[in-house]
C-alpha cells in the first residue's frame, strides 16, 4: 500500500523548497551518513568528513551546491546506494533474509525527518506501510497467514512505533514489548511498519485500511485485538479508529484494548522548541547526522508537535480546521475498547510542576495521560487505567521492567470472559 500526502499539509512540499531550507545541509548529512556507514578503518575525520577521493568528491558537489543550487533528489540519490540491502556471506540479497537493524534504523530515521517528501516524489527509500512478524512483511491472505503464522490464535496484540522508528526498535535493551507479552499472555504479536513521515491522519487512514483486510484474512476467530502503541504510534491509532468508524469499517468493534505508551495527545513541546527530533535520532547513532536538517520538519512532525490526528480540512476561505477547533475524544462506539495511558517522568516524582512539565524528555505527563487545561479537550482515560513511569524516559518505556508489569497487570485476560469491562474511560 503506497499514498501521497494531501498537497495542502505539512512542511515540506517539493524538491524546491526542501532544497531552500537545507540542500547546503543535505551535502553534508550525506556525507556524514557515508562516512558513519561506509569508510574503511582509518578514512574518516573528527569532522564527520570523509578523506581521500571520496573527500573530494563531497567537496565537488558542496562547490556546486553553492554556485547552482542542488536536488534534495539528487543527494538523496547519494545515499540509495549506501543503503541498498546488502548480501549475506553466501550472497543472499533475497527479501525473504533477515532485515539489517542498522539499514532499517537509517531509513526509518530519513523517513521520519523526509518522508512526506520521499513518498510525494516516488523515491525508494520511502517506507511502504505493511504489517511485520520478524521484520518480513505479512501476505494478508488467509492462506498466507496460516502458513506463516501457523501458531496464530486469536489473541493478537498489534503494535505501533513511534516517529523516526521501525518494527525492529521495539527491542530495546534485550527486551520486547511484543514478544514478552505473547509468552506471558499466549498472543501472537503483529509489528506495524509505517513511513512516520506522513501526516498522522494519512497514516491512520492507511492503518485503519490495512486492520481492515488483517481481521478478514485473519486464519482463526479473532477473541481479542489490541493495539499497543508508543509516541506517535498512539496518535496514528486514534486517528485510524476515529477514521474506520466514520467509513462505516467493521474492524475497531473488534478492538478491546488500545495502550498508549509515552503519546503526545496534545503535543511534545520539546519538539516544538526544535529538538524533539534529535532525542529521538540520539537512540540511533547512524542516524544522528539527520539532526543536522534543522528547520527541515516533515508532515509527520509537524502533526506530532501538535498532537493532530484530524484529517485537515480546508474551509471555503482557506482556513485550515485543527484539533484545537475539533478535539477528538477517545474511542466510545459501542463496546468500544479499553483505553490504557502510561507516562514516563524523568523525575523520582511526578508530583511537582517542574517534573509534569519535563515528562520523559519529549513528552510532558499531562500530553501523556491525555490531560488538558480545556475539560472539553482532556482525554478521560479512567484513574485505574492511567500510570506514570517513575526516572524512564520516552525510549526507556519500550525497555523498563516496571512499565511491563502495568502492561500484563492490565492486558491479563480477565477472570471472567464472558464479561470482560470494556469503555473508553
Amino acid at each position: 500500500m503506497s499514498s501521497k500526502p494531501p498537497s495542502t499539509h505539512g512542511d515540506i512540499r517539493g524538491a524546491a523548497r526542501l532544497a531552500a531550507d537545507a540542500t547546503a545541509g543535505l551535502t553534508d548529512l550525506v556525507e556524514a551518513m557515508h562516512q558513519r556507514i561506509a569508510s574503511a578503518p582509518g578514512a574518516t575525520a573528527a569532522d564527520g568528513r570523509t578523506s581521500g577521493i571520496t573527500g573530494l568528491v563531497y567537496k565537488s558537489i558542496r562547490g556546486v551546491t553553492r554556485l547552482v543550487g542542488g536536488s534534495v533528489d539528487g543527494l538523496l540519490g547519494l545515499l540509495e546506494p549506501l543503503l541498498a540491502p546488502r548480501a549475506d556471506a553466501a550472497g543472499d540479497t533475497s527479501p525473504t533474509r533477515p532485515p539489517q537493524p542498522q539499514r532499517e534504523a537509517i531509513v526509518a530515521a530519513l523517513n521520519g525527518v523526509l518522508g512526506d517528501h520521499l513518498a510525494a516524489t516516488n523515491n525508494p527509500l520511502a517506507t511502504t506501510m505493511a504489517l511485520r512478524h520478524a521484520g518480513q512483511p505479512l501476505l494478508l491472505d488467509r492462506a498466507a497467514l496460516r502458513a506463516r503464522l501457523p501458531q496464530a490464535n486469536g489473541h493478537v496484540i498489534v503494535l505501533l512505533h513511534g516517529l523516526c522508528m521501525n518494527d525492529l526498535q521495539w527491542l530495546r535493551a534485550g527486551h520486547d514489548h511484543g514478544a514478552a507479552l505473547a509468552t506471558e499472555l499466549g498472543a501472537t504479536p503483529l509489528y506495524l511498519h509505517y513511513n512516520s513521515g506522513l501526516s498522522i491522519p494519512d497514516n491512520g487512514r492507511q492503518f485503519a485500511s490495512l486492520m481492515a483486510q488483517q481481521v478478514a484474512a485473519w486464519p482463526v476467530p479473532i477473541s481479542r485485538l489490541v493495539l499497543l502503541a508508543h509516541s506517535m504510534g498512539g496518535l496514528v491509532a486514534r486517528s485510524a479508529l476515529a477514521q474506520a468508524q466514520d467509513a462505516g469499517q467493521a474492524w475497531p468493534q473488534q478492538v478491546t484494548d488500545l495502550v498508549c505508551l509515552g503519546t503526545p495527545h496534545f503535543g511534545a513541546p520539546l519538539e516544538r522548541a526544535g529538538h524533539g527530533v534529535d532525542v529521538l535520532l540520539e537512540n540511533a547513532p547512524y542516524a544522528a547526522p539527520l539532526s543536522r536538517l534543522g528547520k527541515v520538519r516533515s508532515a509527520g512532525i509537524t502533526d506530532l508537535r501538535h498532537g493532530r490526528v484530524r484529517p485537515v480540512v480546508v474551509g471555503v476561505a482557506g482556513s485550515k480546521a485543527t484539533d484545537a477547533e475539533a478535539p477528538l475524544p477517545l474511542p466510545d462506539f459501542p463496546a468500544g475498547p479499553r483505553c490504557y495511558a502510561i507516562a514516563g517522568c524523568l523525575g523520582a516524582s511526578s508530583k511537582s510542576l517542574k517534573a509534569r512539565l519535563a515528562g520523559d524528555g519529549l513528552v510532558t505527563v499531562d500530553s501523556a495521560l491525555g490531560l488538558h487545561q480545556d475539560a472539553a479537550r482532556t482525554l478521560h482515560f479512567a484513574p485505574d487505567r492511567q500510570w506514570v513511569a517513575q526516572g524512564v524516559n520516552h525510549m526507556a518505556l519500550l525497555s523498563d521492567a516496571g512499565v511491563h508489569a502495568q502492561l500484563v497487570a492490565w492486558l491479563r485476560p480477565p477472570a471472567n470472559p464472558a464479561q470482560p469491562s470494556r469503555g473508553a474511560g
